[in-house]
């Protein structure tokens, strides 16, 4: 691999993408690396490239709740910045302590809060990125609302840079919420935290998140049973609303301010965590219907977690063969499922993401109007692009 360059400007970056094309060179190209482990392999390259030098505050207009930051910028620092003037882009990206922006938006990363505020293609309302033919292209722009049309910028989200390179992005804004709480709800079957989960959904009052950890991923916050982690906000009457409806559960307890914190951060680094204590570990991502949730995350022998209410379910593998097995027993259920994150040396063999469904031929033509050569971060999307 070739040492890495820094480009310290938009310009700089769009330079060497076209220097390497003119010489048909291949490109390496990432933020920080700390998803490497997601999706395929690291490409092989002639040129590596960093975003980590773009790191400025471009725009920020607080009373008109939207900002422009650079694809260099750590996510963590993105979040002081905006919690500074109590707002948030609440996508709760694993990684989070080393993670930039371009990275959080090239591999769309999510979190617990998704089912309340939607994911990056939600929250993002403008885009600049460089192309390989070394320009600068703009898509969208600071405004929540925006003439309809073919939205370029996208395109870019969840293509592990094998389009184009991620140069700023624009987020709108949301405002803290006034009061947060958390509660954890214990139940000794499956069924019964779903019956739960299905009458949380039903009521009056939503959750900014639903999440179902089985009782392998409970044991890692000191509760060895299926557990429902409900994250509320609002105003006080609303959540004390909450507090009053879920007191009635047998071992329910209420987490605030540092406890509340604690628990969806590790929630949110529950898959970094797995990864580092697992080296030769798997994580599965597995999306279905709500009703699907059930059955899928009891599939799962070891460590499970879902967004349970948005049908996005995680089975985590100590070891990659296992995973690579329970791959093969799910095939033809009607969830979708990738192998997210493996070990460097096992993603040429592994089939990462068998059933990519009949999209994948627009996709490659998409990539070959951007990257003919296949120059840019091949085999990154899941080795499928």
């Amino acid at each position: 691999m070739a040492a890495t360059v820094h480009p310290a400007t938009p310009s700089a970056l769009a330079e060497m993408l076209r220097c390497a094309v003119d010489q048909k060179r291949a490109v390496a190209l990432a933020g920080n690396g700390s998803k490497r482990l997601m999706g395929g392999a690291s490409p092989a390259a002639d040129v590596s490239i960093s975003t980590t030098a773009l790191t400025r505050v471009l725009a920020y207009e607080p009373n008109d709740l939207t900002i422009s930051v650079e694809a260099g910028l750590r996510w963590s620092e993105l979040t002081r910045i905006l919690f500074a003037n109590r707002q948030m882009i609440p996508l709760d990206p694993p990684f989070q302590a080393d993670a930039t922006v371009g990275g959080v938006i090239a591999a769309n990363c999510s979190g617990p809060r998704r089912r309340l505020y939607g994911t990056a293609r939600d929250l993002v309302i403008g885009m600049q990125f460089a192309t390989l033919e070394g320009k600068l292209a703009q898509s969208g722009g600071m405004v929540v609302k925006n003439v309809a049309g073919l939205d370029m910028g996208k395109l870019m989200i969840g293509s592990f840079g094998t389009l184009a390179a991620v140069t700023a992005v624009n987020f709108k804004l949301t405002p803290l919420p006034e009061v947060e709480r958390s509660f954890l709800l214990p139940f000794t079957t499956l069924s019964a935290a779903i019956a739960e989960r299905n009458r949380i959904l039903s009521g009056t009052l939503q959750p900014a998140a639903i999440d179902l950890l089985n009782p392998a991923a409970g044991a890692s916050v000191g509760k060895q049973t299926w557990l429902l982690a409900i994250r509320t906000s609002g105003n006080a009457e609303a959540v004390d609303r909450y507090e009053r409806e879920f007191a009635p559960l047998p071992g329910s307890v209420a987490l605030e301010d540092a406890r509340h914190e604690a628990l969806w951060a590790h929630i949110r680094e529950f898959t970094p965590k797995f990864l580092a204590a697992n080296p030769e570990g798997a994580v599965v991502r597995a999306s279905c219907t709500l009703k699907g949730v059930e059955a899928e995350v009891a599939s799962f022998d070891g460590p499970a977690l879902a967004r349970a209410g948005s049908g996005v379910c995680y089975g985590y593998f100590a070891e990659v063969v296992e995973a690579a097995k329970w791959r093969r027993q799910s095939a033809g259920r009607p969830s979708k499922a990738v192998i997210e994150f493996s070990p460097e040396a096992s993603k040429h063999s592994l089939e990462m993401w068998p059933s990519p469904g009949s999209d994948l031929e627009i996709m490659r033509q998409v990539k070959n109007l951007f990257d003919p050569e296949n120059l840019l971060n091949r085999g990154r999307l899941y080795g499928r692009i």
